[in-house]
């Protein structure tokens, strides 16, 4: 409709005054990344270096997706030269599959973008004949045909990873390839450097791994990111990362650390630093960003534009960095907001972590107080829209 397209255009403008600065460069030119299949027919798949992670879609101020602007938002991505889009069957109370069709796949020819969704193997409740209640779920909220990227959803050590065995996910997935409804398949990952590479090595028709990967967490003894980054490595895998900012956390790094950051790049934002971390690894395919407002489309836009990737100098400043968050008291939450769904009070968890974090990092007591304000506004307003 009108209103929506007035939107459209006015994010558009926002980003074309960051992207076309110098009037040598096209806003269609964004950074992409050449990888390899990994089934030996040798095909080179080109995706952009910068994707669009489609979980954090901004919200009105009574706390439901702020759907016009969120397809507003994603137009503007693919049309400043985004090409992959993430998505998840459980995204946004299961309603970001439907937003992508209402913003990609109604407007836009099928083969301009590339489209990614995941099979959770903890939704299907009546088991192995989930998967294709899940997949026939997906196909119709997205209206797409086909999935360009299909992945197993968070498998980690344990029940989740034996789910998927047990219901023959693997083999069930090649023969959607087959029908020609996945194009390229993988996995999500949340376990262990072990189970990952257990996998690997039982799996070859895996084509592509998604894990979670910034320098906060290259040491996390919970995570691992470099740990998994080698095993990566060593099967010569090409993986997409999820949480490069971890959750929004990386936006800032304190007061000693940005003094630094800023003194090797005044115009850089602190978020750019842990986005080019991710970006210039080796074997990276895309760097996810959940980009909740046009602010942060801009600021990722202008660092993935002729992107370069850390220098020497850059990498030591990262590397202090790392250091301060060893000693950071600060609470390690990437607001995926999983908690949030199942806590019955209807507490918005990370908004109180960044409260509490406010004050650990910065002494800030009256920000911290507004921060835990809004979030217990918030919570009263959820609780009125169950009421009613």
């Amino acid at each position: 409709n009108g209103a929506l397209w007035e939107l459209h255009s006015s994010v558009r403008g926002v980003l074309s005054q960051a992207c076309c600065r110098k009037k040598t460069v096209k806003c269609t030119q964004l950074q992409e990344e050449t990888w390899k299949k990994q089934n030996g027919a040798g095909e080179s798949i080109r995706t952009s270096l910068l994707g669009y992670g489609c979980m954090r879609f901004p919200t009105t101020p009574e706390g439901a997706i702020d759907e016009p602007r969120a397809e507003a938002l994603l137009n503007a991505a693919r049309d400043a030269g985004v090409n992959y889009f993430d998505t998840a069957y459980m995204y946004c109370g299961g309603k970001s599959e439907s937003i992508v069709k209402k913003a990609l796949v109604e407007r836009h020819p099928r083969e301009s973008f590339t489209l990614t969704t995941k099979l959770p193997q903890w939704m299907m409740d009546e088991g192995i004949e989930g998967r294709d209640r899940i997949f026939n779920d997906q196909l119709a909220r997205t209206g797409a045909g086909y999935f360009d990227y299909y992945l197993l959803h968070s498998v980690e050590d344990g029940a989740n990873y034996e789910g998927y065995v047990k219901y023959d996910c693997f083999n069930w997935a090649k023969k959607k390839k087959e029908e020609g409804l996945i194009k390229h398949f993988g996995f999500s990952f949340h376990g262990t450097p072990e189970l990952l590479d257990k996998i690997l090595s039982e799996h070859p028709e895996v084509e592509i791994v998604q894990i979670q990967m910034n320098y906060a967490d290259w040491d996390n003894p919970l995570i691992q990111s470099g740990r998994l980054y080698e095993v990566l490595r060593k099967y010569d895998m090409p993986f997409l990362v999820m949480e490069p900012v971890k959750g929004g956390s990386l936006a800032s790094a304190g007061k000693e650390i940005e003094a630094e950051m800023k003194r090797v790049h005044p115009d850089a934002s602190i978020a750019s630093w842990a986005l080019r971390f991710a970006a210039s690894l080796p074997g990276v395919a895309t760097v996810l960003s959940g980009m909740s407002n046009e602010e942060q489309m801009e600021d990722n836009i202008k660092t993935f534009r002729n992107f370069v990737p850390l220098n020497e100098e850059e990498k030591a400043v990262i590397a202090k960095a790392q250091e301060a968050l060893k000693k950071s008291p600060a609470v390690p939450c990437t607001a995926c907001r999983y908690c949030c769904d199942g806590c019955p009070m209807g507490i918005a968890i990370p908004d109180v972590f960044k409260a509490l974090n406010t004050i650990r990092l910065y002494g800030e007591e009256d920000r911290a107080k507004n921060y835990y304000k809004k979030a217990a506004e918030n919570l009263g307003k959820s609780r009125s829209l169950r009421a009613v």
